[in-house]
């Protein structure tokens, strides 16, 4: 499990239309978005993408980088980059399954095409929803056993509002006794 207030994993990965993500030299001042999503496959993805794209300038406006992210190839990521109208949203792909773990993330099995006919891979991560600050410490992290019920991207917005004016630091790092 990651803990707050201490160092995420590295993450470093290529970025659609060239380059490298690399998490240890992000520049944003307040830190970065991190949106792991399960794939071109699920709709859901593409829609909580689409929302996270139009909120991608608020959060730059607050210091914030945003990045999405799967365990996808470079060709899927694309498609699914199209589907979103991604202009502003950064997409990185060929995400480790080892890696997605060590982020806490849950891997799910394939269970053929979905809903909209696009075959699962055979194993991919589900979704998982992070900031991480310019230390590359956790700030908040959310992650999910399926694609339903997701954080909303204004909501988060908000709360860096709140966070910003208050200097709220990150909560749940406490690890001693109970």
């Amino acid at each position: 499990m990651l803990m707050p207030r201490q160092k995420t994993p590295n993450l470093s990965l290529p970025l659609l239309g060239g380059g490298t993500f690399d998490l240890a030299t992000e520049t944003s001042s307040r830190g970065t978005v991190i949106c792991f999503y399960r794939g071109l496959h699920c709709p859901i993805c593409a829609n909580y993408l689409k929302e996270l794209e139009k909120k991608t300038a608020d959060f730059a406006e607050r210091g914030v980088g945003t990045i999405a992210i799967s365990s996808d190839g470079e060709e899927r990521t694309r498609e699914i980059a199209e589907k979103v109208e991604a202009k502003g949203l950064r997409f990185a792909y060929d995400l480790p399954l080892q890696l997605a773990k060590d982020w806490g993330l849950y891997i799910s099995t394939s269970r053929g095409k979905t809903s909209i006919g696009i075959e699962e891979p055979a194993l991919f991560s589900e979704p998982g929803l992070f900031m991480v600050t310019p230390e590359q410490t956790l700030y908040y992290g959310s992650v999910q056993t399926m694609p339903f019920v997701r954080p909303h991207f204004s909501e988060l917005v908000s709360a860096l509002d709140f966070a910003i004016a208050n200097d709220y630091p990150a909560r749940g790092e406490y690890t001693g006794a109970l």
